[in-house]
């Protein structure tokens, strides 16, 4: 298992809303717990329900679908440690101990797509 990042929402999050509020977002519900997105041709599956969403992310473009569902259900993004992770201003940050790093352009790492990152 790999490090989770869950979304985290002020109201909790039932199944059928997210199952109906993904799909105009180009997310697409399998089997009864996996959200996939699409890229090349195929889907690869980004995050699954366990009562809430939780994916863990393995390459940077997992980590941007995340946060694109996350915004699609106005939520955040935030992993096991606290940290939270954002966009703004169309680059993918992430926002722990009062400072900002940023991890790179959105749009590039989406059009990049999901390449595993190195060990």
């Amino acid at each position: 298992m790999g490090y989770e990042l869950r979304v985290v929402r002020e109201s909790p999050l039932a199944f059928a809303e997210l199952a109906r509020a993904i799909a105009p977002a180009g997310f697409e519900l399998r089997g009864s717990d996996e959200i996939a997105a699409a890229h090349g041709g195929g889907r690869h599956v980004v995050a699954h329900w366990r009562g809430q969403l939780v994916g863990e992310p393995g390459s940077d473009w997992h980590l941007a679908q995340l946060l694109r569902l996350s915004a699609v259900l106005g939520a955040r993004l935030v992993g096991e440690d606290g940290e939270v992770y954002a966009v703004r201003d169309g680059v993918v940050e992430v926002l722990t101990g009062g400072s900002a790093v940023e991890i790179g352009k959105f749009e590039e790492i989406i059009d990049a797509g999901p390449s595993a990152w190195s060990p």
